[in-house]
């Protein structure tokens, strides 16, 4: 039989799981999928991912693959798999890729979304999917620190401790805020990679910025610093979206 290397698209609300990554104790993403691939194809396969989300992290639009001998055709694999796994994950897209694909390696960028309603009262209904501030924040000068984050630089002060990215440079494509609701905040980053925690380092950081705790050109030395100790709180997890993966041919 000839070997497959499979991609799939996925979609999930991450608030009842420990993160992607396959762990010892604890329901993962990556496990449950695998799990019911080898329910479908009776192989043991492992996962490659395009990045890995933390625990309460969700994604419009994670991408990853594998390598199976199953001769089961891209669209019933589809809803054979979405037959099988919880209503929170959804695989919206199987199909075939060529044999050196490789859902990380191959990634030219990825773009995170990050939720806040800034309002006085907390919404029972979203309260999953963003950060609730109740004190308003300083639009104008967060976007300041935002424009300073383009181009290529060191993010070594939004790295979180435990990080094994060797290399802290990065490059950012897009950083900005978006209004899409009165009182809802999308602040948007599009780079070529991102180092542990540095979506939710930066936005926690930004947050202060917006408070009037710190000023915009606080955070410009703050961020030439490349010291995380110097950075502002990490952001909590549960209003980051993993909303897109770009590659050469998607």
């Amino acid at each position: 039989m000839a070997k497959r290397n499979i991609r799939l698209i996925l979609e999930y609300d991450g608030s009842r799981y420990h993160g992607w990554q396959r762990q010892n104790r604890e329901i993962t993403i990556q496990a449950l999928i695998e799990e019911k691939i080898r329910v479908m194809t009776k192989e043991s396969v492992k996962l490659i991912a395009s990045g890995r989300t933390d625990a309460g992290v969700h994604a419009f639009c994670h991408v990853c693959n594998f390598i199976t001998y199953t001769q089961i055709d891209s669209s019933s694999f589809k809803q054979g798999l979405n037959a099988l796994l919880p209503e929170d994950i959804f695989v919206k897209q199987v199909e075939d890729v060529p044999a050196d694909f490789h859902s990380m390696y191959n990634a030219e960028s990825k773009t995170y979304e990050y939720r806040i309603l800034n309002q006085e009262d907390p919404d029972v209904f979203l309260r999953l999917y963003t950060w609730h501030i109740s004190r308003h924040l300083d639009r104008e000068e967060m976007r300041k620190c935002l424009s300073s984050l383009c181009g290529e630089h060191d993010f070594s002060t939004f790295k979180s401790t435990g990080s094994g990215n060797l290399n802290p440079v990065r490059k950012m494509m897009r950083a900005e805020i978006h209004e899409p609701d009165k009182g809802l905040l999308y602040f948007i980053f599009e780079a070529n990679g991102f180092l542990r925690h540095m979506v939710r380092n930066i936005v926690g950081t930004v947050v202060e910025v917006g408070q009037g705790k710190i000023g915009s050109d606080d955070f410009a030395a703050i961020f030439k610093a490349r010291d995380r100790t110097k950075a502002g709180v990490k952001a909590p997890p549960q209003g980051l979206f993993l909303i897109d993966v770009r590659y050469p041919d998607i």
